[in-house]
């Protein structure tokens, strides 16, 4: 495979990847939270913890989007799983919003 397409294949499918790592940002936090457990009880200082813990949030939500991405490329092709990265974050803020109107 020459570099120029693997490249331009990378380009074409960061949009894709970038809104499932946002729609599964969430959901993944009960990883994350578990993970800050633990490092709470480490030797860390604090702001090492944090900027840990926020290196670790945006690694695993992104290496889930790439995962995401490429499965339903594979199965739907690029644009489709991009429409449905935009979908899912959409229904995500939706949700958010009409559960914040509903605890009000």
């Amino acid at each position: 495979m020459p570099p120029e397409l693997s490249y331009s294949l990378w380009i074409s499918l960061l949009p894709g990847i970038a809104l499932w790592a946002l729609a599964l940002y969430l959901p993944l936090s009960g990883p994350i939270a578990r993970f800050e457990e633990s490092l709470a009880a480490g030797q860390l200082d604090a702001n090492s913890q944090q900027l840990l813990l926020v290196l670790a949030s945006l690694a695993l939500a992104l290496a889930v989007g790439v995962v995401i991405e490429i499965l339903l490329c594979w199965a739907l092709g690029p644009s489709w799983s991009s429409s449905l990265g935009l979908i899912a974050v959409l229904s995500g803020l939706f949700w958010a919003v009409a559960n914040r109107q509903n605890q009000d």
